[in-house]
C-alpha cells in the first residue's frame, strides 16, 4: 500500500477537493480539539493538513507517515504556512510509543485501509498520556454519494485498498471495541464521501 502513496503524493491535494466539504470542517474540528500548548501526534499525516491544522494551537507537532512522497508533501505544506513548530518523521503506525508520552495523537482517514484498525487504536492510544486525546477522523465508504462510489472504484483500479467501508455505526462500534477510552464526541461530517470524526478520551491508570 504504501507504494499507493508515494504514487498518489503528486495528486493527492487535488483528490481532497472534490470532497472539499468534508475536508475543511475535519480540518476545523482537529483543530477544535487540540489543546492550546500540547504536544500532538499525527500518525498517517498525508499531506499534513491535520498536523499544519494542529499547530495552529499545539506547542509542538510531529508529523509522521510510512511514505516519503507524503512527507515531503506535507513539509513543503508547512514551509509555505511558516509552521516551525511541526517536525516530520517515517513511522509506522503501530511502531512502540516515543520515550515521551503525547497529549493528543490523530490519526486521520487511515483506519478503514487496515486489516486490524484495532490494533492500531491501541497502537495509537499507547503513545498517549493518560487522560490524554485521540483524534480519529475517518472515511464512511459505507455512506458515500452513488456518483463518489464510482471515483473510489477508479481508485482501486490505481491501487487503492480500502479494507472498511464503515458507516457511522460501524464505526463507532469499532472504536468502542477497542477498549482504550470512551468515545467523547461524535459527529458525521456531510460530504460526498463523509467523515466520521470521532474523539476518543484515553483511560487513567486504575490506583
Amino acid at each position: 500500500m504504501r507504494d499507493f502513496w508515494d504514487r498518489a503524493a503528486r495528486w493527492y491535494d487535488l483528490s481532497q477537493r472534490t470532497n472539499a466539504r468534508a475536508c475543511q470542517a475535519m480540518v476545523r474540528y482537529t483543530a477544535d480539539w487540540v489543546s492550546p500548548g500540547s504536544r500532538v501526534l499525527e500518525c498517517a499525516g498525508g499531506a499534513g493538513i491535520l498536523s499544519l491544522a494542529a499547530a495552529r494551537k499545539a506547542a509542538w507537532v510531529l508529523c509522521t507517515d510510512r511514505s516519503p512522497a507524503m512527507l515531503a508533501q506535507a513539509r513543503k505544506h508547512a514551509r509555505t504556512l511558516g509552521a516551525g513548530n511541526v517536525s516530520f518523521a517515517q513511522r509506522d503506525i503501530f511502531a512502540p510509543p516515543e520515550p515521551r508520552l503525547f497529549d493528543a495523537v490523530i490519526a486521520g482517514n487511515v483506519l478503514h485501509l487496515l486489516d486490524q484498525p484495532e490494533r492500531a487504536v491501541r497502537a495509537l492510544a499507547a503513545c498517549l498520556r493518560p487522560g490524554g486525546r485521540l483524534i480519529l477522523p475517518t472515511f464512511l465508504q459505507g455512506e458515500a454519494a452513488v456518483w463518489f462510489r464510482a471515483a473510489l472504484a477508479a481508485y482501486r483500479l490505481a491501487g487503492f485498498r480500502p479494507r472498511h467501508p464503515y458507516t457511522a455505526k460501524s464505526y463507532e462500534n469499532m472504536l468502542a471495541g477497542c477498549g482504550v477510552g470512551g468515545i467523547v464526541y461524535q459527529k458525521t461530517l456531510p460530504g460526498p464521501l463523509p467523515v466520521g470524526f470521532a474523539v476518543i478520551v484515553k483511560q487513567e491508570v486504575p490506583l
